[in-house]
């Protein structure tokens, strides 16, 4: 009798615990945002500061490129779909039913070993060395060195803004290409005459920037279409966002992450540009109503 008693108090005590934990479980709520890796590092750090304000609500965030984030959207298999380009933009996705939230724009910017002494090209020039015309530093005023590209895989969202900004139909030379941005930068960084290209939130003093046409990569020249080279960074969701997802899209646009997360990681706030860009790469200035 005292065994059976002992055995009936341990199985309530056991379907107490199961029913207290999934109760702590229900609590919590996660979305999932896939895709750009030149967006990952803006949605992981307001990811971060949306579960603070929010404790049992967090934002699960990977990469794997653009065309993976608009793909995953589409099929509904993620939450949020991170992008460096217009849905429309991308084969084999149907924008029809993908809604786009711009978040910020980013500029894209030519990245070289720091031995190499060049400092500033043309747009012709930097297109000449992506198509392999030009091989060598020294046929652009550098050292006698060869040239050695790195480039973005096909499905980067930041290789279809660079392909458009600067290649202008131009094929790309076969190269080493690469899906991580970390990755480009630490391989520019170890090997001798290697030209790639960044999203400018990847930039750090392991590798040198180049002028293009003797201007700067910088916001302000981003935000006045003097820097050329750039896209807005699109979070996609597959129809009107509810729940957790709206929300966490609204905090994104907050002045508390426009003007903080978004210019820390030197992206540019949207309502801070001066000229916008469409799907089919058309630049226009801002009105007045639009800012």
């Amino acid at each position: 009798m005292k065994k059976r008693i002992v055995a009936l108090f341990a199985l309530l005590f056991s379907a107490i615990f199961v029913l207290s934990g999934c109760k702590g479980s229900q609590g919590q709520q996660t979305i999932t945002a896939v895709g750009s890796s030149a967006a990952q590092p803006l949605v992981e750090l307001a990811g971060e500061g949306f579960t603070k304000n929010n404790p049992n609500q967090f934002v699960n965030v990977q990469g794997g490129g653009t065309g993976t984030g608009l793909s995953q959207i589409q099929q509904g298999a993620v939450d949020i779909g991170d992008s460096d380009l217009y849905a429309e933009q991308k084969s084999g996705i149907d924008s029809s039913k993908l809604i786009d939230h711009r978040i910020c724009a980013v500029g894209m910017v030519p990245v070289v070993n720091k031995n190499v002494s060049v400092d500033s090209l043309t747009i012709k020039q930097l297109r000449q060395i992506f198509s392999g015309e030009i091989k060598n530093w020294k046929e652009v005023g550098g050292a006698d060195l060869p040239i050695t590209i790195i480039n973005r895989a096909d499905g980067s969202g930041t290789r279809a803004s660079f392909e458009k900004d600067v290649m202008g139909g131009t094929p790309f030379a076969r190269a080493q290409e690469q899906d991580s941005s970390g990755m480009v930068r630490q391989i520019v960084d170890n090997t001798n005459g290697s030209i790639s290209y960044l999203a400018m939130p990847y930039l750090n003093d392991t590798v040198k920037t180049l002028k293009i046409d003797g201007v700067e990569p910088t916001i302000k020249n981003i935000q006045n279409n003097t820097w050329k080279i750039w896209s807005y960074e699109h979070l996609y969701t597959n129809g009107k966002p509810t729940g957790m997802t709206k929300e966490f899209l609204e905090y994104i646009m907050t002045t508390e992450v426009q003007n903080n997360v978004v210019k820390k990681l030197r992206y540019v706030p949207i309502q801070s540009m001066q000229y916008q860009k469409d799907a089919k790469g058309n630049v226009t200035p801002v009105s007045g109503e639009g800012k």
